[in-house]
């Protein structure tokens, strides 16, 4: 996504052997303006400082919350068919990604309180039941949240599923971090399968109307093509047909320029307002 600035480019060889034979000193005057006024390099959603303001924006919607962090602990079966959904990005027993996390937390820390459930999770991944599940799995999910390796599970599950790929993605499309941010918010969401809703689909859908950066595209242009392809998709489904976190979040920024998410920001979540200074 974000355009690295680099530093402008020194002189060539032969202009090297020119100075060399002028005189050194005469330009280093010149080198050092060049060096003064290279911009620096623009920062990624993956910035720490970019990468906090992305969790505060989810857990806006996902959990009515800016404490992100206060996230390890919950779970609930929110009705969406998928089952129980938990955690700081709303990990699900019915698409697998719980089941992933679990199993690394039990790779790490063998014997853990949320082990047992491993073969429960197996039999419900790609349902909404809790079968072998209850009624004792919300609550050894809240236990085991206090324990810095499951948080630390999380993060990585996180970064490796949903993060990372969504920023390397909207990196290679010439994206700033607004546009890395509505990656990240459409596959946390949506998945990254091969369903029509998936975030690799909606970014298809988006890529008929519209070119990223990369391409020769307008940003501002493409984002307003992603999103509408969001919106579609979110409406395909009745647990997401709240478009809120699109109409009066990532639009308000795109509307007002922002494609940094550069604070101070305001937004409004399923009618809740938001501040980040």
């Amino acid at each position: 996504m974000v355009h690295i600035s680099r530093p402008v480019d020194g002189p060539t060889p032969s202009r090297r052997l020119f100075l060399a034979l002028t005189g050194a000193l005469a330009a280093a005057p010149l080198l050092a303006a060049q060096r003064a006024t290279a911009a620096p390099a623009a920062k990624g959603l993956d910035d720490p400082a970019k990468k906090e303001i992305a969790m505060k924006l989810v857990s806006s919607a996902e959990n009515s919350s800016l404490d992100w962090k206060a996230q390890y602990q919950y779970i609930e079966d929110i009705g969406d068919g998928r089952g129980y959904t938990a955690g700081i990005i709303g990990f699900c027993s019915g698409t697998g990604d719980m089941l992933d996390l679990v199993q690394l937390y039990s790779d790490r820390k063998p014997g853990n309180v949320l082990a047992k459930y491993l073969p429960a999770l197996r039999e419900v991944d790609g349902t909404d039941s809790h079968s072998g599940l209850d009624p004792n799995y919300p609550k050894d999910w809240r236990k085991a949240a206090q324990d810095t390796a499951f948080q630390q599970a999380q993060n990585d599950e996180r970064d490796r599923v949903y993060f990372n790929p969504a920023v390397r993605q909207g990196k290679t499309d010439g994206l700033r971090v607004l546009g890395q941010f509505a990656y990240y918010d459409a596959i946390v969401m949506h998945g990254d399968g091969t369903d029509p809703t998936s975030f690799r689909n909606i970014r298809k859908r988006a890529l008929t109307k519209a070119k990223p950066p990369a391409q020769g595209g307008a940003e501002t242009t493409y984002l307003n093509a992603f999103l509408d392809a969001r919106v579609w998709a979110m409406k395909q489904e009745e647990a997401h047909s709240d478009t809120s976190r699109v109409d009066t979040a990532q639009r308000v920024f795109l509307r007002n320029g922002n494609l940094d998410l550069d604070p101070p920001l305001d937004w409004k979540v399923y009618g809740d307002s938001y501040h980040i200074g």
